[in-house]
């Protein structure tokens, strides 16, 4: 008898420890909004611009939360649509949403800004949606444009706020030049920036980054609990895939390794196609041998390299051998993100002269590549004698001046 009374206790004690792990060590803005009763809600109407990303921690989507609970009359949809049914790049025409039977007003199609006519009766414009942490991931910019065309037509404009996935300590790379503004890169700010969503909304309006110096009417309804050294993993959140190929929360990391040089689509493959998006380095002509040996040799702090060989599915190499490294980050806290694109680069040129990834590339990569960078300056530089050092310079501009910035738009210590 205390032979199984001893078992109930330990197995009691363990069920509880493990609804401690699983339960979310943070509150997200929704669910702050829901405690607060909608309060900057009511008697308000309401247009919301979210996706598959926007639900609470037990995975409730905003769009029902906000439907049952306050005036919501129309949805605005980014890159993939509201309910992520759209493949990256499809242009998206507006519809209306099957199942709360609202307008959903496509905001990555003729439109990337709201229009009057889209805000014809909205008070009040709600943006909830998980971001990545780099300048090149299009929500932002999507954000971005919203913020500007509340503030043109004197509407209110509410961020629900969410963790960002990287942290909020990393800041890394240049800012844009002013001939390289584009949808993915619609902001002078570093690539990865090193803020929330709310954070750089707060940054944005006050720093007089939107057009024509604009300021919405700004609100941000933060997280509890959000600490900036917490990657999405301390969070004790589920990960919801902002689009099919970051799949996982670890995926935001690796995609700011490689997601800028991976624009060469004929001359590398970054494992988009395969399993593995965003963690290979790989084409049918490396040798896998030694630039594994070689990037090793390099001892680069919280990242590892395996030679890899693999045929992708579709896309770049679709149904070819790809050779090359495989990338495995072993320090979240201590690895360089953008840089590390730049690093295999140099070294594979050492490796194989003869191959030159800019020259392998379409003048269309190379423009998508430059515009994701922000410049064209350190392709250029980078290509005249293949040496990382020659860029380090162009990739820090600007990012300490702008840490001395964001550190007055911080909600989080």
């Amino acid at each position: 008898m205390k032979k199984i009374f001893a078992i109930t206790i330990a197995f009691f004690i363990t069920s509880l420890l493990l609804q401690a792990q699983l339960k979310p060590k943070i509150k997200l803005g929704i669910e702050v909004l829901q405690a607060e009763n909608f309060d900057i809600l009511k008697g308000k109407k309401v247009g919301l611009i979210t996706n598959p990303t926007g639900v609470d921690s037990k995975l409730k989507s905003t769009i029902d939360i906000l439907y049952k609970n306050v005036n919501l009359i129309a949805l605005f949809g980014p890159e993939h649509g509201v309910r992520g049914n759209f493949e990256g790049g499809t242009k998206i025409k507006n519809y209306i949403d099957t199942l709360t039977g609202l307008p959903v007003y496509s905001l990555y199609g003729k439109n990337r800004k709201p229009t009057k006519r889209m805000l014809q009766n909205i008070d009040v414009l709600v943006y909830d949606i998980q971001d990545i942490g780099s300048r090149s991931y299009t929500f932002i910019s999507t954000m971005g444009l919203a913020m500007e065309a509340a503030a043109e037509n004197n509407i209110e404009f509410v961020v629900l706020d969410r963790p960002n996935p990287l942290g909020g300590n990393i800041v890394e790379g240049n800012l844009v030049d002013s001939n390289f503004v584009s949808f993915i890169s619609r902001f002078n700010i570093p690539y990865i920036y090193g803020l929330t969503c709310g954070e750089l909304a707060r940054l944005l309006n006050n720093e007089e980054l939107l057009h024509n110096g604009e300021k919405c009417k700004l609100k941000v309804v933060p997280m509890e609990g959000w600490k900036r050294e917490m990657i999405f993993g301390d969070t004790g959140l589920i990960w919801v895939p902002p689009s099919p190929h970051i799949p996982t929360w670890q995926t935001a990391f690796y995609y700011a390794m490689t997601g800028i040089i991976g624009e060469l689509r004929n001359a590398v493959s970054i494992g988009v196609g395969y399993t593995l998006p965003f963690k290979t380095f790989a084409n049918e002509w490396i040798n896998a041998v030694n630039l594994s040996k070689d990037l090793n040799d390099l001892n680069l702090t919280g990242v590892k390299f395996r030679r890899i060989y693999y045929v992708p599915y579709y896309a770049t190499g679709k149904g070819k051998l790809m050779r090359g490294v495989q990338i495995h980050i072993t320090d979240y806290s201590k690895v360089e993100l953008i840089s590390l694109q730049f690093r295999i680069a140099a070294e594979l040129h050492k490796l194989q002269p003869q191959y030159d990834l800019f020259k392998l590339a379409s003048k269309n990569n190379l423009s998508m590549m430059d515009k994701a960078m922000g410049t064209d300056k350190i392709r250029k530089v980078l290509s005249v004698n293949w040496n990382y050092s020659d860029i380090i310079p162009l990739l820090n501009k600007g990012v300490k001046k702008f840490k001395e910035i964001s550190k007055k738009y911080y909600l989080y210590n």
